[in-house]
């Protein structure tokens, strides 16, 4: 991926939301474990005819931002890109991807917004299918790389880390099938490989979390699938192991704060 030259965007930030006023478009972009407050936030701000796009990782966000707002009041969005912060208030590209929205036409605005801004962004008839297809890569990609502290090309470059890849990868698909849930490529091995070759250089959002000591999205990711595959009676070994690594990297204080 070309190197490109550092370019500076002028925001506005608050963190009181009665400051904002009604809203019809807004892009929810925090940890999982934060979107029930998120939701409860925009609740405060969203008007009726609005709508909140989750951009997030992980399974159950969707569903959470509906209890607070209502579903005709929630789009899913999966992004495939790779970006990591190297300060605040700084993020580096580690990969290019593309942006699948279910389709909505109260996410026609945020749709072309992001085309706009040079984003490749698609329809997706079928979200879930895509869902999945990022629950493959995350589960694959971020708990190794976040235990074995490497970039994501590294995987590909040591034996055991790229086996065990691919077998976090098919274990995760073995789960989406069982529940007749197509996955967006050919097979999972193909579909982690792809994304690991365009994100070579990126670290994962797990590692980042790890490396912070903050609390992680392994409950959403390897943690959800495990869940999901005890319901559809399909063994996720891997993945649980994965859960339960990750969580025991972060003291107990900073895991999962409810507020």
């Amino acid at each position: 991926m070309p190197d490109r030259d550092p370019q500076t965007y002028p925001v506005e930030a608050t963190d009181q939301p009665s400051q904002i006023g009604s809203i019809k478009h807004v892009i929810v972009l925090v940890k999982s474990w934060q979107t029930d407050r998120a939701g409860q936030q925009i609740k405060r701000i969203l008007s009726e005819d609005g709508i909140a796009l989750t951009l997030q990782n992980g399974m159950g966000n969707r569903e959470v931002l509906a209890h607070r707002l209502g579903a005709e009041r929630v789009g899913l969005g999966i992004a495939t890109l790779g970006v990591y912060l190297t300060a605040p208030g700084h993020v580096q590209s580690g990969g290019e991807g593309k942006i699948y929205l279910s389709i909505n036409n109260r996410l026609t605005y945020l749709k072309e917004t992001l085309q706009f801004a040079g984003f490749a962004v698609e329809d997706a008839p079928d979200p879930d299918s895509y869902l999945w297809g990022k629950l493959v890569i995350n589960s694959a990609i971020n708990p190794l790389t976040a235990l074995l502290r490497i970039k994501n090309g590294d995987l590909l470059e040591r034996p055991t880390a790229r086996t065990l890849m691919i077998n976090l990868a098919r274990e995760t698909a073995a789960v989406a099938y069982s529940l007749h849930i197509p996955l967006p490529f050919d097979s999972p091995i193909s579909g982690v490989e792809g994304v690991v070759q365009q994100t070579a250089e990126n670290y994962s959002s797990m590692l980042q979390d790890v490396r912070r000591g903050a609390p992680t999205e392994i409950d959403a990711i390897c943690g959800a699938i495990t869940q999901a595959g005890e319901q559809a009676d399909v063994p996720t070994p891997l993945n649980e192991m994965m859960w339960q690594l990750i969580k025991a990297l972060i003291p107990p204080s900073t895991q999962q704060p409810t507020s």
